[in-house]
Parts: structure tokens; sequence; C-alpha cells
């Protein structure tokens, strides 16, 4: 199955709405793991540090396979992170895994 990437641009100031839907977002990448779709996922730190603290997170990738453009388009468009208003912006791309 070829692989896609989901780049969500947060909104500034967005990090209450993230904290709230986490759990519903991660619920979304961990059934995703347990397929064994998913490659990577994380957060984007607004600063330089590993915990950003209140400074929060200026967006998420993530990788992993779905059957289509399409498909992964639908399902980014499904996160919670989109329903609660912490991504601006939604970019779905197709990824060719090099390395490792």
């Amino acid at each position: 199955m070829p692989l896609y990437a989901i780049i969500g641009t947060d909104h500034p100031g967005s990090l209450s709405n993230r904290l709230s839907v986490r759990p519903a977002h991660l619920a979304r990448l961990d059934a995703l793991k347990q397929e064994g779709r998913l490659v990577l996922a994380g957060p984007f730190p607004a600063v330089d540090a590993v915990d950003p603290g209140a400074a929060g997170f200026s967006g998420s990738l993530i990788v992993a396979e779905f059957e289509s453009l399409d498909a992964a388009r639908a399902w980014a468009d499904a996160d919670p992170y989109c329903a609660a208003g912490v991504y601006e912006s939604v970019s779905v791309k197709p990824f060719k895994q090099v390395l490792p």
C-alpha cells in the first residue's frame, strides 16, 4: 500500500483545543498502528524544546499507508484536530520512503 504524508499546521493559540481532543486523535493513530499502517507520527514543537510547555505546537506530521490519496485525505479530514479547530490547514501528499 502506498505511503502518504499528512502535515497539519496549527492555528496560533490552539494548544488548549489540541490538548482537549488529543485522546481521540491518538486513538485514531493507534488504530493505524494496530493495522500495521503507521510509519511515524508526532507534533512539531513551536520552540526548540522536547517539551514546549505553553508555547505549544505548530503542527503535526503523520506518515501512514492508505489505499489512495483520496483515502488519505478523507482520513485526515476526519481527524479530531480538524473538527476542534486545532489545524489551520492540512496538506496530504504522496510519500516515498527511502531510508531507513
